[in-house]
């Protein structure tokens, strides 16, 4: 993990897909869970999205409400 990758699971939008456009912390833990099944995306997108489906996963989405305040 990078020192700023929780503000951009914040910034950064899902670039295709059913979500396209939404922010992938607010990405459903079942769609997550669909990538970390099938794969994740090479690149920045898909290391972004393991990340958010680690802290969905242990139940840890609330670390983020401090930063949406941002």
């Amino acid at each position: 993990m990078q020192p700023d990758d929780l503000q951009r699971l914040l910034s950064t939008e899902m670039p295709y897909g059913k979500y396209k456009g939404r922010k992938i912390a607010d990405l459903p833990g079942n769609y997550l869970n669909w990538f970390a099944r099938e794969g994740f995306p090479k690149g920045e997108i898909g290391r972004l999205l393991a990340l958010m489906q680690e802290i969905d996963h242990n139940g840890l989405k609330s670390l983020l409400d401090p930063l949406r305040g941002r």
